[in-house]
């Protein structure tokens, strides 16, 4: 045990007088924080100094975000800022050491919250590790975003999509994330509907095709335009008209998409009329009535 602990304290000497050069990457731990500047531990026979300025390129950085204790990485700026300690650079450290992780955080496919501090033309401005990360307009949302000043400050769910640190250009996307979500959602609700279902619908939209009608549940589903009545016509439109409420049949359910048909309907309201018409009385009915027919013939 002592051997050990004499060893371990041989190198830790060893590393205290280790020097230090300009563009090292070094890693210490934050021993002191003020307005103005963060002290690290580097184990070393000098402290590193990090002014607030070179910190980081996040506009919305905080010195109250930075804790006790932490462990960072930083690039040697001097060796000596005159008064014995190491003048470091967390900024620059970030432009060797963050696009690895980027790039690592890319290939893994990890769903990062960001923070929206920018609005730029065709798009939004957010920080990922201290680099500034670009949300294009449309790779922000589902459907398009008309005032992107709406999404200023607010966070968001993204995923890297382009980490270059050659072109020092990092894109973001929200876009992939909420259509896996959605897809998800709605292979939720398609597993809750069986078909044979007779369902309420609001006309979503008319296509010469067909009918997307939306249901009360929120899925959208197609009434083709040969399902839509008995007879034949050109388009949905002589029928049909947007926002018109309507009453449905799930006819078929494949690849996640709902058939309809409005035509199923007339067809069994037509059947039962049908058999209404032609419904028979009972047996001993006909012969009461019979019996009351020939009861005044005189033979």
């Amino acid at each position: 045990m002592s051997e050990q602990t004499m060893a371990d304290f041989e190198n830790e000497l060893n590393a205290s007088f280790k020097k230090f050069q300009e563009g090292d990457i070094v890693t210490g731990t934050v021993i002191g924080v003020s307005d103005t500047q963060i002290t690290v531990d580097l184990k070393s026979y000098a402290e590193g100094i990090i002014a607030v300025s070179d910190y980081s390129a996040d506009p919305d950085f905080s010195i109250n975000d930075i804790e006790i204790g932490e462990e960072i990485s930083a690039t040697v700026i001097s060796e000596d800022d005159g008064n014995g300690n190491i003048v470091l650079s967390k900024k620059e450290a970030n432009n060797v050491v963050a696009w690895d992780k980027l790039e690592q955080l890319k290939n893994d496919e990890t769903v990062l919250t960001v923070k929206i501090g920018g609005i730029v033309n065709g798009g939004v401005i957010a920080y990922v590790e201290g680099i500034r990360g670009f949300i294009p307009a449309s790779k922000l949302a589902l459907t398009y975003v008309e005032d992107l000043n709406e999404w200023l400050n607010k966070e968001v769910k993204v995923q890297i999509i382009t980490a270059d640190k050659k072109e020092n250009r990092l894109v973001l996307s929200a876009k992939e994330l909420l259509q896996k979500e959605a897809a998800e959602k709605q292979s939720h609700m398609i597993s809750n509907i069986e078909v044979g279902l007779v369902t309420e619908g609001v006309v979503e939209s008319l296509q010469p095709y067909g009918a997307f009608v939306q249901l009360s549940n929120g899925l959208t589903g197609l009434v083709h335009i040969s399902q839509i009545c008995n007879k034949r016509i050109k388009h949905p439109s002589v029928v049909l008209k947007e926002g018109q409420h309507v009453t449905v049949k799930v006819i078929a359910i494949k690849d996640g998409k709902l058939s309809l048909s409005m035509k199923a309907l007339e067809e069994v309201a037509a059947e039962e009329i049908h058999e209404e018409e032609i419904e028979l009385p009972e047996s001993e009915e006909i012969a009461t009535n019979l019996g009351s027919l020939l009861k005044g013939i005189k033979l």
